[in-house]
């Protein structure tokens, strides 16, 4: 068996419960509304909400004749904002089983595709601090789009960092598996209600039903 030295984990999915489809639309739209444009398109809002990149969201700007920085900022205002409105409300929590975490001896991070400042509010909302060593999202830029997973920018910051030479991710996505093998990483792929069914075109390193089997697999 590997003998870890750094465990890192996702965010969304992994510690909390995701955000919603809808919650995620709903301030897409808003930042449309903002900006002045009062109909985009479905598919538009589709592709930003589902993960557009740098290239596509200057195309989908110049479909509406906005300033892509403009646009974004309030994108991404809008959408930490409704997260933030969604703890608060308790419509949306964190996973039980987190306080496993406490069991585990290695020291541990955090590595998300949310923004930076909506993981430190979950850090904090949830009393986590004591919990991880380090917490890596992404910045609210146009440019920070390019470096999400399975983009390993933030991995590799993380681990740098922590000072890791072994290292496991936990998340539950299949970018999540496959940043962590680009960056060198054991995967654990956590099977959670939104993603039971989910097929994998790549294999994690472990596939686990909760963060409880975390601690035996580190040692």
């Amino acid at each position: 068996m590997t003998e870890y030295d750094t465990v890192l984990f996702d965010s969304d999915g992994v510690l909390v419960e995701p955000p919603t489809y809808e919650t995620k639309v709903e301030a897409t739209r808003a930042a449309f509304t903002e900006v002045g444009v009062k109909r985009p398109k479905n598919h538009h809002i589709d592709e930003i909400v589902n993960g557009t990149t740098v290239e596509r969201l200057h195309e989908i700007c110049a479909a509406y004749e906005l300033d892509v920085n403009t646009f974004w900022e309030a994108r991404e205002r809008l959408d930490e904002e409704s997260q933030f409105k969604k703890f608060e409300s308790d419509s949306r929590t964190r996973y039980d089983d987190v306080t496993a975490i406490s069991d585990v001896s290695q020291t541990c991070g955090i590595v998300s595709n949310n923004h930076h400042s909506t993981i430190e509010f979950v850090m904090d909302f949830f009393d986590l601090q004591s919990t991880f060593d380090t917490y890596y999202g992404r910045e609210k830029t146009v440019e920070s789009l390019d470096y999400k997973k399975p983009n390993t920018h933030y991995l590799d910051l993380a681990l740098s960092e922590l000072g890791g030479e072994s290292a496991l991710y936990v998340g539950d996505s299949e970018h999540d598996v496959i940043a962590a093998h680009q960056a060198g990483m054991d995967s654990v792929f956590v099977r959670r209600p939104h993603c039971t069914d989910v097929t994998l075109s790549t294999t994690p390193t472990y596939e686990i039903n909760n963060l409880h089997e975390i601690p035996e697999i580190v040692g």
